[in-house]
C-alpha cells in the first residue's frame, strides 16, 4: 500500500477506471506505480471504446509487434503496462 493524493492505493495492480470517473480522463485502465525518485504516480492506459482481442493469436501477434513489447521495461509507461495486458 502507498499514499497517493492523500488517499491509500496498491502499487503495481492495473484497476480498470469507471466511466463515471470524468476526472480521471479518457482511459481504461489505471495502475499506480513508484518513480525513480520514490514517488508515487499514476499511470492511465488503454482506449475505453476498443475491445480486447487478445484470445485472436494475429491480432496479439501484431499488437505487440506495433507496440514493440520485447523493449518496454519501464513501469512508469503506458506501453508496459498495455504490452502487460497483451
Amino acid at each position: 500500500m502507498a499514499i497517493y493524493k492523500g488517499r491509500k492505493v496498491t502499487l503495481n495492480k492495473p484497476t480498470r477506471i469507471s466511466k463515471g470517473q470524468t476526472s480521471y480522463g479518457k482511459k481504461k485502465f489505471q495502475v499506480f506505480v513508484k518513480n525513480k525518485n520514490d514517488n508515487v504516480v499514476r499511470v492511465t492506459f488503454g482506449d475505453p471504446n476498443m475491445k480486447i482481442r487478445k484470445n485472436e493469436p494475429s491480432r496479439r501477434k501484431s499488437f505487440r509487434a506495433r507496440h514493440k513489447c520485447d523493449t518496454a521495461k519501464d513501469k512508469t509507461s503506458a506501453r508496459y503496462w498495455s504490452c502487460k495486458k497483451w
